[in-house]
This record gives structure tokens, sequence and C-alpha cells, in this order.
């Protein structure tokens, strides 16, 4: 693929993403408080607009007309910019996500353009650059807490720093045995079977098991969630991952009744707009990435068949389809718990970190590394084979 195209390829995939992903928070919003509504024997917002499918851009506009207050004792370089610390992470998580397998746009941009990946790029390190980004976006967090002047704002950030260290090692071996169970690259069916090397155009054995590419590539057989040790580490990874993005139950850094407002009493306007956009993003994202590792990411049944009829663009939508239901899947079990579940006291937020979550990650990459040397070379694929 030469240069140009692939720049102008790689801007549409790019516009396409920033677009999709602030769409998706705004609706997002919507989604969940009908569904609370739901849950709670409620109607929930339904005036602006039919059904209150306007209600997010309401919510837009009223906040971007809200004074913008700055506290005079604050830090007002730092306190500008942490929210913009807290988003700007949030938004970089889904360059390595493919949301879906590739089009062919032969037809617009010439045969060189006959694969396009939906992904903005893949990374032989693309789990290692996940976990960087989400360990600094809760710079934006303690910072804005820290910079406020507020006793209440620097407890939240403070919590924040504290949860993101208990649950982060949890997280991490949750994702390590995701890509235990990364095994060999599929054998290629056919010429427009979807594999990495075809969407890439690489040998196929340049592509790491800490390629995200790869990682659903091995998920053509069974999902990593079907596997003896995937199920307890999706669980594990959703649990950690709620924390990490202070949802409830784990939301103890805005914890109104005893902190106003946390890390945020302080913020209003569109600053206020920009840490809660933040947290909605960063909550898609580490949906995205569960679905990666866990659920298979954009495979389902036929897509594999339609690429190999000679309908790659209808295969690419089935695909992004299959991606969407199961992020909506993971979102709605985020709301159904918010729902259902009161906060989480301080001790007991370190004692599932530290005590439970921990000692049970631990056990499953032991448990993953004894099946991949003991118990797949009779039952291969149970655990990953090769590295």
């Amino acid at each position: 693929m030469s240069f140009w195209v692939r720049l102008i390829t790689l801007i549409i995939v790019a516009l396409v993403l920033f677009l999709g992903t602030t769409t998706a928070f705004a609706y997002l919003t919507l989604f969940e408080r009908r569904l609370l509504a739901r849950f709670q024997n409620r109607v929930g917002p339904n005036r602006a607009g039919p059904g209150g499918f306007f209600q997010p851009l309401a919510d837009a506009v009223k906040l971007f007309f809200k004074e913008d207050i700055t506290p005079t004792q604050a830090d007002k370089v730092i306190y500008n910019l942490s929210p913009a610390l807290a988003m700007i992470p949030a938004i970089l998580l889904f360059a390595v996500i493919p949301f879906g397998a590739y089009l062919d746009l032969s037809w617009l941009l010439g045969q060189e353009a006959a694969v396009v990946p939906i992904q903005f790029t893949d990374i032989n390190v693309g789990i290692l650059y996940l976990l960087s980004v989400t360990s600094i976006g809760v710079y934006g967090i303690t910072l804005g807490g820290w910079s406020s002047n507020n006793k209440y704002s620097m407890l939240g950030g403070i919590r924040s720093a504290a949860q993101l260290i208990s649950y982060e090692l949890a997280l991490g071996l949750s994702i390590l045995v995701a890509i235990m169970l990364t095994d060999q690259p599929a054998a290629q069916a056919s010429a427009a079977y979807p594999s990495c090397a075809l969407m890439w155009q690489q040998p196929a054995e340049t592509f790491s098991s800490l390629s995200t590419c790869r990682i659903v590539e091995s998920q053509a057989g069974w999902w990593n969630i079907f596997k003896p040790t995937g199920l307890i580490a999706f669980c594990v990874f959703w649990l950690a991952s709620t924390a990490e993005v202070v949802r409830a139950p784990f939301d103890l850094v805005e914890a109104e009744q005893e902190l106003v407002g946390g890390y945020n009493t302080e913020y209003s306007s569109m600053k206020f707009a920009l840490f809660f956009m933040a947290e909605y993003i960063k909550l898609i994202a580490v949906s995205t990435i569960g679905v990666t590792l866990f659920l298979g990411g954009w495979r389902g049944p036929g897509v594999d068949v339609l690429y190999n009829a000679g309908y790659p663009n209808i295969a690419a939508l089935v695909s992004v389809g299959y991606f969407l239901l199961k992020l909506i899947f993971f979102l709605f079990l985020s709301v159904w718990v918010r729902a259902t579940l009161p906060r989480f006291k301080y001790n007991q937020l370190m004692d599932i970190g530290w005590k439970q979550l921990l000692p049970i990650s631990l056990a499953l990459v032991a448990i993953t590394a004894v099946g991949a040397i003991v118990i797949d070379p009779y039952l291969p694929g149970l655990f990953g084979a090769a590295r």
C-alpha cells in the first residue's frame, strides 16, 4: 500500500473512531439513565426529542453555558490542565482496538486499498500500550483533586491513586492469562481469510501474543471466556477494570455523602464536562478491551464465510455488528451492577483488591502455565500452546 493511500485510510479510520467514541459517550449516558430508570421503576429522561433521544445534546448545551468558576487559591495551571490529562488517555486507548476485520475500498482508492483494517494501528506490544495508557489516566484525577485546594477534592484524588494501585496488579494478571491463552495464528483457509498477516501485509510470525489483532485471531475457535481459566480471568478483569474506572460500587473517589463530589467538587462548566466525558469514555474503552481479550473481539458466526464467499464489505459490517453487540452486553453489565449494589466501604474496597482478586489472579496465571505444558499437548487449544 502506497504512502498516500495509507495516509488517507488512516485519516478516515481516525475520524470515524473520534466521532464514534464521542457520540458513543453521549448516548451511553442516555442508555445508562434509561436503564437505571427501568431498574428503579421510573420513566427516565423522555422530554428532549422522541423518547429522550436529544437529552445528551440538551445536557451538553446546559454545561457549555454554565459559569466556569476557578477557586482563588487553586494552582491554576494544573487545575486547568487536569481535565485534559484525564480525557486524552481515555481516547488514546482506542488506537489499538480492532473494531472489525477489514474493508475493501478498492472501488474508491484503487486496488491498493483492497484490504483496509478496521483498526487504527496494530503494534506488537499493544497490550503493554493499553496497560501504560490506562495507568497514566489517574494523573488527571489525582492532580485535579490536589490543585483544587479543597480537602474533599484532595481526599478524592488520593483515593483514586490508592484504588488504581490496589487493582492494577489483578487487572494486569488477568490480562496476562488472556495473553497466555493466545495460540498460534489460525491456518489460512483461503486468500480472503481475515488473518492479521493479510490485514497488515506482514508475515504471520511477526505478530506476538501482545498484539490485539493476534489475540482476536487466536479466538477463531473458542473464545477465551470459554477456556478453563478464561471465565474466571474475565470476571477478575471485569471487577478490576470497574474499580480502575471508578464506577459503582467502586466510586469512592466521588462518594457524594462523604466527599461532596470528590476530586471534581470545585470543577464546573466544560471542565467538569471533560471529567464526566473521561469517565464514560474510559468505561467504553475498558469494555472494548474486555471484548477483545475474552469475547472474541469482532469474531462471530458467518464472518469468515462471507469473506470466503467474496463479500468483504458485508462481512466487515457484520464483524463490526458483532463487536458492538458484545460491547453493549459489557456496558449493560456495568449499569446493572450500578443499579443493584451499594457502594463498598473503603476497607472492603482494599480487601477485595489485595486479599481476594490478587491471590485469585496469581493462581490463574500458575494454573494456565501448568495447563499449557501438561494438558495442552493432549487437548490442544485449552490453554494455548505456543508463544
